[in-house]
């Protein structure tokens, strides 16, 4: 479980895996080797702070933005398709709501709320053509940290609702596209099943397979249904039931999981890798710190770790103040 160091001038603030190369959106598509060489220099400079990045594991999308505030770009390898939007409301308190990749049915996609805070839409990533349009009646949630599972069926949004308390929500996107007021209620995961501990990260391990995490504040210590305080859970989407719910220790999740099998690493800090079937820790790295980030919301902008797994599993990049740590799994 080696680590290893590649030597930067700045730190990335995005990092993505191509092939075997590193590549930074925001840093103007700086790209390092695998033996940590830097093969291209930045093409370009934002004018824009963007200070986070996303892209699409299926298609050539990628987007960079302002995590706390209300703009960002689409792009199309080094073309830039559009620009993109926000509400302005209380948008430097919580984390810029964005999903790329493909629906079910091959579309390329943005996930966003381009109108209001509450208001996800659906658009076509090439024409920006909005594929949810009809009346709506959304709820009041803060919906951030968008993500697609691997065969674009579902929307998570990790978000929270006004105590603040964060919450998990999902949504069929195949339903959204012929009822667009789908996307405005509770969705397909219960309500029960999740508002007990405060959810703060989650992702997909699989089509069918969601994970969340829970940090230590509760809402209902009499709630047995749901996931408690620092606890991690896997939650079959089909079966519509948790498979498993396990305590976590101390450490809260922080608000970043990146699925690896079936395993997760979580940020609380510093890279830890979690056995998502019974929370337990197979391994951690204390000598590689990341913002301890607890939420995707709070009025002190702590910044979202920059972090990628490779493809195949077997590698973890993580930003430093002075270099990229690369992380050989177990």
């Amino acid at each position: 479980m080696s680590v290893e160091s590649i030597p930067v001038k700045a730190a990335p603030k995005s990092l993505v895996w191509q092939g075997d190369e590193l590549v930074c959106a925001v840093g103007g598509g700086l790209r390092w080797g695998r033996g940590g060489e830097e093969l291209k220099s930045a093409a370009f400079t934002w004018s824009s702070p963007f200070d986070a990045a996303t892209a699409s594991v299926s298609g050539p999308y990628s987007a960079v933005y302002q995590e706390r505030g209300t703009k960002g770009v689409l792009c199309e390898g080094e073309r830039v398709v559009r620009e993109l939007n926000r509400s302005y409301y209380h948008a430097p308190d919580y984390d810029y709501p964005l999903a790329l990749g493909a629906l079910g049915n091959g579309r390329e996609a943005v996930a966003h709320c381009p109108d209001e805070y509450n208001v996800l839409q659906i658009e076509d990533a090439a024409s920006g053509e909005r594929l949810t349009v009809g009346e709506r009646e959304p709820q009041d949630v803060f919906h951030s940290r968008l993500s697609l599972s691997p065969d674009g069926r579902y929307l998570l949004s990790i978000g929270w609702y006004w105590q603040p308390f964060g919450a998990a929500l999902v949504y069929d996107t195949a339903l959204a596209l012929s009822d667009p007021a789908s996307l405005d209620g509770g969705g397909v995961l219960p309500y029960a099943a999740v508002m007990n501990g405060e959810v703060t990260a989650g992702c997909w391990l699989d089509t069918d397979r969601l994970v969340l995490a829970t940090g230590a504040e509760e809402w209902d210590e009499e709630e047995t249904a749901g996931l408690p305080p620092r606890h991690l859970g896997v939650w079959s989407v089909p079966e519509g039931r948790w498979l498993h719910r396990n305590p976590v220790g101390d450490a809260d999740p922080g608000v970043l999981l990146l699925p690896r099998g079936d395993q997760v690493i979580s940020f609380p800090g510093h890279p830890r890798l979690l056995d998502a079937a019974t929370g337990r820790l197979v391994a951690e790295w204390p000598q590689v710190g990341v913002p301890a980030k607890g939420t995707c919301f709070g009025g002190r902008y702590v910044p979202t770790p920059v972090a990628a797994l490779h493809p195949d599993g077997t590698r973890l990049a993580v930003a430093q103040a002075d270099g990229i740590a690369l992380i050989t799994l177990p």
